[in-house]
């Protein structure tokens, strides 16, 4: 509802002004599907931003951008390590699966819903080398995790180096990518890179971030990009008028918008963590918040007209967003620590 102090999803934020104004600026006759001057411009923008050689591809949904890029690296007969709350395995209804014709998810545990090279180890070390056993092909991790915290430089070039050890893809699903780049260094190959090679496949959000429409497939072998094209299209992805999802995504990155907008929403959880104290269930190192909370207290809180979902029976999840107004922010900090 509108009158309330919404804190449930930056899912339902509304899209940033200047991607409207990208839009109907790209509202002109232009080459169809991703021949069109926009879309051109992604890898050369994606490659400044990254400091390396990559190719960039829109798509609609962080679903298909997920999808498309694990395809890259992994046959239907393997799998995907990933943490067993990952969104990939919790939140897209099996898509990994139909996309990668039948490929399994192997999930593993860890804190915070990160993965270390020693919980991957302990999965996939007992598997058989031999075909009555599903065998590894890739690790997908999340940045920042499905629990708000965001993998470290050093992190992130161990995972590396066991990637490359084992002979697996490492991809990241970059839903809130940019609220972690804002909350490590404000760069956006530490975020994805650490001290090494990095991923070889990023999932760059953009709408959770004040994009409408648009997620890009960030790919670090651009050799990979022509076997994406052909799976976007057959997985029913590719837009007749694919430049108004380039116009998003190079509204975004002009000016570092994309930076702004989450320096902001990582700006605004910081003020309701300053509230949380001890009922903090997770480091708050993005946008997202998960606080203990009992169902009297969050009655309490929605009585004050806070929109924020529940989290199992004793916990509820904020989620701040790019038009978070500071007030409301530290409104809910306060209220949380009145509680």
């Amino acid at each position: 509802m509108p009158h309330l102090m919404p804190f449930l999803s930056d899912n339902a934020a509304p899209v940033h002004p200047q991607v409207w104004e990208a839009m109907r600026a790209a509202d002109n006759a232009d080459n169809p599907y991703d021949g069109d001057t926009l879309s051109a411009q992604l890898d050369e923008r994606f490659s400044d931003l990254f400091g390396r050689e990559c190719a960039a591809l829109w798509t609609a949904t962080g679903t298909s951008a997920n999808c498309l890029a694990l395809a890259t690296m992994v046959q239907p007969h393997g799998g995907v390590v990933c943490h067993e709350e990952a969104h990939i395995e919790v939140d897209e209804c099996g898509a990994p699966g139909f996309y990668l014709h039948g490929a399994k998810l192997m999930l593993c545990g860890g804190q915070s819903a990160k993965l270390t090279p020693e919980g991957i180890a302990a999965l996939i070390d007992p598997i058989r080398d031999d075909v009555h056993q599903v065998q590894p092909h890739a690790i997908a991790i999340t940045q920042a995790s499905e629990y708000g915290c965001s993998y470290s430089s050093e992190e992130l070039t161990a995972l590396r180096k066991f990637a490359s050890a084992r002979g697996l893809g490492l991809h990241m699903d970059g839903a809130r990518f940019a609220n972690a780049a804002a909350f490590l260094d404000g760069s956006a190959s530490t975020a994805a890179r650490g001290a090494s090679l990095g991923v070889d496949s990023l999932a760059f959000g953009f709408i959770k971030n004040g994009g409408m429409s648009a997620e890009a497939v960030v790919l670090f072998d651009p050799g990979q990009a022509d076997l994406v094209k052909y799976r976007r299209k057959r997985a029913g992805h590719l837009q007749c008028k694919g430049r108004y999802l380039a116009a998003q995504i190079l509204a975004m990155l002009d000016g570092d918008l994309w930076l702004a907008n989450a320096a902001h929403a990582n700006a605004a959880a910081q003020d309701i963590a300053s509230g949380c104290g001890s009922r903090l269930m997770h480091p708050v190192e993005a946008n997202e918040l998960f606080v203990q909370l009992s169902s009297g207290e969050r009655e309490a809180l929605r009585a004050q007209e806070f929109a924020f979902y529940d989290w199992g029976d004793d916990a509820a999840r904020f989620v701040t967003a790019w038009d978070t107004r500071e007030d409301h922010a530290q409104a809910l900090g306060k209220a949380i620590a009145g509680l």
